[in-house]
């Protein structure tokens, strides 16, 4: 009687784990839609916002920073917006995505964090030789600064990312040499103009999110393949789990409602 009890518990204990274990994946599984989701919204507006602002003059003329310090001070206002949030959303990003592929390397995130701080305070300073010179020698050392250590800590992350992920090297290679050797193309051709910045800012942000999509998808299929390695499509699985997972949630809902009545 004894041993029958102890097979009993042993059973029930077992299906208990085993039911714990799959709404744990279930739970990360929505995390991660959920991430990408909101990461991706991110970088589509911070495009959006350097598009408009970037050709809110002729690029072919006017860099980002004489835009925001040669005509008004709605500008300004709009250069300072622009550079905050867009430092924001490739910080961000980078370091979700780094975070998801467990990049262990931490100074490289410190690096992506200390060009974004450069890219803010290079919108403080104003683009003005003639009238500060001071702060223009100010903004452009804060400029190169920002290149410098978003190169510093992106480049090795995507170097690591192409050993990890071989059937991604190719695309990711052609990426980094569009973006960074496009800008300094654009910049050796027609020289300081907008142009360049325009070319590094748009493609930059287009490979994060590329990068988003991929890395993510990666994560969500591995995670799906676990937690759905008996249904016969995947997809229609996926769409349950969610349903299922919004029924609990109503139901803990409906549970804590009934507790306070």
């Amino acid at each position: 009687m004894t041993n029958s009890k102890f097979e009993i518990d042993r059973k029930k204990i077992k299906e208990e784990l085993e039911k714990k274990q799959i709404l744990e994946l279930q739970k990360q599984l929505t995390s991660e839609r959920k991430k990408r989701l909101i990461i991706m919204s991110v970088l589509l507006s911070a495009l959006l916002l350097t598009i408009i602002y970037g050709t809110l003059e002729n690029p072919f003329i006017w860099t980002f920073s004489k835009i925001g310090n040669r005509f008004t001070l709605q500008y300004r206002a709009l250069f300072i917006v622009w550079a905050s949030y867009t430092g924001f959303s490739i910080l961000f990003s980078v370091i979700a995505l780094m975070t998801l592929e467990q990049y262990s390397t931490k100074k490289h995130y410190s690096y992506v964090i200390i060009g974004a701080v450069f890219l803010f305070l290079t919108s403080l300073a104003p683009s003005l030789p003639e009238d500060m010179p001071f702060w223009y020698y100010m903004h452009l050392v804060t400029s190169g600064m920002f290149a410098l250590f978003v190169t510093l800590g992106f480049y090795p992350f995507i170097l690591w990312v192409t050993r990890e992920n071989p059937r991604l090297r190719t695309t990711c290679y052609i990426w980094l040499g569009i973006t960074w050797g496009g800008s300094i193309f654009w910049y050796l051709t027609f020289g300081n103009r907008g142009l360049f910045e325009m070319w590094f800012f748009v493609f930059f942000i287009i490979f994060l999110l590329y990068l988003s999509l991929t890395l993510f998808e990666e994560r969500i299929v591995k995670l799906s393949i676990r937690l759905l390695r008996d249904e016969e499509n995947l997809n229609l699985g996926i769409e349950k789990i969610f349903i299922d997972l919004e029924n609990e949630r109503q139901e803990r809902r409906t549970k804590r409602s009934n507790k306070k009545e």
